[in-house]
């Protein structure tokens, strides 16, 4: 989205979640107030504190969606977490501060991504030049190419000879190829730095604590890329993921890390946005033996953030003064008001969203961009079959979803994903055998393999 406005981001919410208008207006307002900001004069601009946001509302109605969906259309650095994670500071399990820990690892990984792709161009020359001179020199050696044949065939491609000339020419005639992508398939050996797998890597270590090695595995990576160790090996592949990996490694060296950091650490303050969910499992219900460090605790921890505080990262300190938290809770044995008052002091944006009825289930099957609907269908068209969704079957589905959510347990839409899964389980095992047949889901349909297991409430209970 290259404009950012609230009527822009509501539309795109639009498109992927049914209702809760009012939610999707306090989400949008907040984020065009961060860009409003900085415009502000730098002495004004100081003053102007994000409104956080608190989200009310049964499972399933679209929270978590929300968030997750401006993630993605926002170019700013966003980190979700839940709430029942961390424990008071002093006691075994994740502190709060690890959130902004987490906030400017997401942060550097962006900025990393971004300036290699404005270094790409500039990369991919000098990384043809190499795979053209480790192509050339191979061709020209007998004993290698028999070696780079024997691993895979590299066609018919003549050898280069160094005499009068030709293989100047030869050499034209294999960087034209080169060039053209006609080469692709061919496999060239190549001398690569693990350092560069390491980059290749980046994206998946964004701060797992919970995985054994993998905290120091990040640290070791930040320490090598700014002393640039490098580790020589020699590998066989094709010439396209040759110039994949040979781009990469040129790209990151024309980077400089210390502004790649320090231009994530400012992303982060400015435009970081923190989403904290389940946040009504750290209220305090019936009688506590002994001190809450995972309820009361974690809401006194996380005072000072939402209020603005320095937190000390491994990349240095961070400002948390003008980063959005949007927290959100379902609030079924407790009440916003169960917050402690400080902690409500500062989520001072609350917003209701309303639980689903039978119409907006409707809705949701079929109008979403990524509507269940839609996706089964894709999935069985690479099967050969066809799914038909009518209206009477649609509805039939909606009133069912909506009858289990009332005397089982309301877990909103994603009971959904249950009743669809278990209507259309016999046509996806028998997918294969079905090639070229037409399934039309009608009421009919439903009820055929799915209405007795919802009259038998104990049953379903257990498959629903």
């Amino acid at each position: 989205m290259t404009l950012l406005t609230p009527r822009s981001i509501v539309q795109e919410l639009d498109k992927y979640i049914i209702g809760q208008k009012e939610a999707k207006t306090a989400v949008a307002i907040a984020l065009c107030t961060r860009e409003r900001r900085k415009k502000l004069p730098p002495e004004l601009r100081l003053e102007v504190m994000p409104k956080n946001i608190l989200l009310i509302g049964p499972t399933g109605v679209g929270k978590t969606e929300i968030a997750r969906r401006v993630s993605l259309m926002i170019n700013a650095p966003f980190i979700k977490v839940e709430a029942t994670k961390f424990t008071e500071v002093g006691y075994v399990g994740r502190d709060v501060d690890s959130i902004i820990s987490e906030l400017v690892e997401s942060s550097v990984v962006k900025v990393y991504e971004d300036k290699i792709k404005e270094v790409e161009g500039k990369a991919e020359k000098i990384a043809n030049e190499k795979l053209l001179s480790y192509l050339c020199q191979q061709l020209g050696n007998r004993k290698r190419a028999q070696r780079v044949r024997g691993q895979l065939s590299m066609g018919n491609l003549p050898r280069i000879k160094k005499t009068n000339g030709y293989g100047a020419l030869n050499q034209k005639i294999v960087s034209k190829l080169l060039i053209n992508h006609q080469l692709d398939d061919q496999v060239v050996e190549i001398e690569v730095e693990d350092q560069s797998e390491i980059l290749d890597s980046v994206a998946e270590f964004s701060y797992y604590e919970d995985v054994p090695g993998t905290r120091n595995y990040f640290d070791n990576f930040v320490d090598n890329l700014k002393n640039h160790q490098k580790y020589h090996q020699k590998r066989l592949v094709s010439v396209k993921e040759a110039r994949r990996i040979l781009t990469r490694t040129e790209a990151s060296k024309l980077l400089d890390y210390s502004q790649v950091v320090e231009e994530a650490i400012e992303r982060a303050q400015e435009s970081g946005v923190v989403f904290i969910d389940e946040l009504d499992k750290l209220v305090t219900t019936g009688i506590e033996v002994g001190r809450d460090i995972s309820g009361e605790g974690v809401q006194r921890d996380l005072l000072p953030m939402l209020e603005g505080t320095t937190v000390m990262t491994k990349y240095g300190p961070v400002k948390t003064d003008h980063i959005l938290f949007i927290t959100a809770g379902a609030f079924y044995q407790s009440k916003p008001s169960n917050l402690i008052p400080e902690l409500q002091g500062r989520l001072p944006l609350r917003v209701e969203l309303k639980p689903l009825n039978q119409k907006d289930l409707e809705k949701i099957l079929t109008e979403p961009r990524n509507a269940l609907t839609k996706q089964y269908q894709a999935l069985l068209a690479t099967e050969g079959v066809e799914l038909d969704f009518v209206e009477s079957g649609i509805e039939e589905v909606a009133r069912l979803a909506k009858l289990m959510n009332e005397y089982i347990e309301n877990i909103g839409a994603r009971r959904l994903n249950t009743i669809m899964e278990k209507i259309l389980e016999e046509v996806n095992f028998m997918a294969p055998e079905k090639t070229g047949e037409r399934v039309i889901i009608d009421a009919t349909y439903v009820q055929h393999h799915i209405g007795n297991l919802v009259q038998d409430k104990d049953l379903s209970r257990y498959i629903l």
